[in-house]
């Protein structure tokens, strides 16, 4: 399996506490109404030190059911995602 992969995001996902922040530091909350980096809603983001075990639980359970958090943007603002580096 190559180094990156879909596979080994979700690995990592899979592995954090399910009440740690999903945030993988690509947030694009500031132009999109759902962080293309985390899966994580506006209110989410702003809210989640707030919310309790069962709140931020389901808040992964919906994210992980997305394929989300990603490790590299999908598409858009942020760079190509060919991992061509152009």
């Amino acid at each position: 399996m190559p180094v990156g992969s879909a596979a080994d995001a979700q690995a990592d996902a899979r592995s954090l506490n399910p009440t740690d922040s999903p945030c993988v530091a690509l947030c694009s909350t500031l132009y999109d109404d759902v962080c293309r980096g985390c899966g994580r809603t506006v209110f989410e983001v702003a809210n989640w030190v707030f919310m309790d075990e069962a709140e931020k639980r389901e808040v992964w359970d919906r994210i992980r059911s997305q394929g989300f958090p990603r490790r590299r943007p999908a598409t858009g603002r942020h760079g190509p995602a060919s991992g061509t580096g152009e």
